[in-house]
């Protein structure tokens, strides 16, 4: 059967295919350690579940709004002005099957052949895979760790053309754990300011940061809030990925359109989860505060940790549950030519799993998640040294 040129030059995402394997060996009896995974390693709450389980029998398990439910855009109005200090009406907001897919719907709803959308490097695997899917063209934006991984102004108008129809920011960002303070927003807002860019904002993560608190880029100004979509969910936040609720925040029309696309795909999120959202954002403040406590000490530990590692040097992350440590020297110290090598084989000779720096437009690099519990991840930090020890001897 002859596949469309379009699904043909998809890449497929290198964290799940990792994930994959390793469930795969697991499920074959090896003691494999994940440092793959983008997920809490924690169930999701159990008033969330209760919640869902008592919106189930009392009957909303049928299909809604290709927006969302009404309570739960309700909801997440509330939330943007508790937490984001931003206001919309309910007609600006659209919920769907995970941030992944808001995310994907916005290029549909968005882009048009050729045009161009910058895309700042480290960044998460299926930004530019996404763009491309809908005949969009990706503009990698090559950060550094001199700035931390973040865009800067400079870099920003360097990458603009008479063909740039959107800016994709990631605060805090997956992979390099990295988050834009206020002043380097405002730095990008008053480039921004200038040009009718759309700006996309995903900001899954902000909850998640240990030291610069989370700002929104759409809070900045009015213009820029017209200019902004920001797209958001529960994965992260309410350890609930495999719910699938995500959503964005944005103009009526967009969110007239997104719904039409939901209206002519998926129909809508399944109700039951939406109700676990609604749950999520009623829960008392201190529960994600105590989340992200447990998550900042994760990030000290791993660390401290994946320093002690030779050749291998990282930027200390801000934010999210990642570390995006340099492994180029490393991997050529123990004989590889590149990280994707050296990954494989800590995989099949050590049962480690991480991903490679390529993945995410970075192939010096790698991502190492420590969304799992301190001794667990000592554990795998302790066979990748081991690995490199024994490699590095040769």
């Amino acid at each position: 059967m002859e596949l469309s040129k379009k699904v043909k030059s998809i890449t497929p995402s290198q964290t799940i295919e990792i994930t994959n394997t390793a469930r795969q060996l697991k499920a074959e009896g090896v003691d494999v350690i994940s440092l793959s995974a983008g997920e809490p390693d924690f169930n999701t709450p159990d008033e969330i579940i209760d919640a869902v389980y008592e919106a189930a029998k009392a009957g909303h398990t049928k299909y809604t709004a290709s927006a969302g439910l009404p309570e739960l855009r309700e909801t997440i109005v509330k939330k943007m002005a508790r937490d984001n200090n931003l206001t919309y009406a309910p007609n600006e907001i659209y919920v769907g099957n995970g941030a992944k897919q808001v995310l994907y719907n916005v290029f549909l709803a968005t882009l048009d052949e050729g045009d161009e959308v910058i895309v700042p490097a480290p960044y998460w695997v299926s930004y530019t895979e996404q763009v491309k899917m809908v005949g969009g063209e990706p503009v990698t934006a090559v950060t550094t760790e001199d700035t931390h991984f973040k865009l800067t102004p400079e870099i920003l108008k360097a990458h603009i053309t008479e063909k740039t129809k959107m800016l994709v920011l990631n605060t805090p960002n997956n992979p390099t754990g990295s988050v834009y303070s206020k002043d380097e927003l405002q730095a990008l807002a008053d480039v921004l300011a200038e040009t009718d860019i759309i700006i996309v904002v995903d900001e899954i993560y902000e909850v998640l940061t240990y030291g610069e608190p989370q700002v929104s880029i759409a809070s900045l100004n009015d213009k820029i809030k017209a200019q902004t979509i920001i797209v958001n969910g529960v994965s992260k936040s309410h350890a609930m990925t495999g719910w699938r609720v995500g959503y964005a925040c944005g103009a009526p029309e967009l969110i007239a359109a997104l719904s039409a696309l939901t209206s002519q795909s998926t129909t809508s999120v399944a109700e039951p989860a939406q109700y676990g959202a609604i749950a999520a954002y009623e829960m008392a403040p201190e529960s994600t505060e105590k989340y992200r406590a447990i998550f900042e000490a994760r990030r000290d530990n791993a660390y401290a940790k994946i320093m002690e590692l030779p050749h291998v040097t990282c930027v200390k992350p801000e934010g999210a549950f990642y570390l995006f440590p340099h492994m180029k020297n490393c991997a050529e110290a123990c004989g590889y030519d590149t990280v994707d090598e050296f990954v494989k084989d800590v995989l099949r000779e050590k049962h480690v799993a991480f991903v490679p720096g390529s993945g995410f437009g970075t192939p010096e690099y790698a991502r190492i998640s420590y969304s799992l519990d301190e001794a667990t991840f000592n554990d795998a930090v302790s066979r990748i040294k081991e690995f490199i020890e024994e490699k590095s001897k040769i």
